[in-house]
């Protein structure tokens, strides 16, 4: 469980779940998107794939600022990123770039990260209107 669901957060984001899970998803994507018809290397695999590291990325950056407000601004970013990959998760499907790959697993942990990206942010407003202001990790 979510160590901000006990009103404190981890000494690194490497502790958070919601971090590791979206390492575990990048993978998945990149697995996902290996295969894809070539025209696509610089277009629709190329989007998924940077939304995936994106997700990941936002989460380390937001911690390492100096504020609850900053971290959570981007973890707004990491939440958009998230509903950019289901997204895209979408179009290939559509395009039948799935091929017999199946990715409900990918829809699934993009639908667990948006829940836990939302109790972060939730945690980290209540944070910053209780004007705890502290730096939020030790990177």
């Amino acid at each position: 469980m979510e160590a901000f669901r006990r009103n404190i957060l981890p000494k690194s984001f490497r502790d958070l779940e919601v971090w590791n899970k979206s390492i575990d998803l990048t993978t998945l994507v990149y697995n996902f998107t290996a295969t894809f018809p070539k025209q696509e290397i610089y277009g629709l695999s190329s989007q998924m794939r940077r939304a995936a590291v994106s997700i990941a990325s936002n989460i380390a950056e937001g911690s390492a600022r100096g504020t609850r407000s900053d971290f959570r601004q981007f973890v707004k970013q990491a939440q958009g990123s998230n509903a950019e990959l289901q997204t895209q998760i979408l179009i290939a499907k559509r395009l039948g770039y799935a091929d017999g790959r199946n990715p409900d697993e990918i829809e699934t942990i993009c639908t667990q990260i948006g829940g836990m990206l939302a109790g972060l942010s939730n945690y980290l407003a209540r944070e910053v209107k209780a004007n705890r202001s502290r730096p939020p990790l030790n990177n």
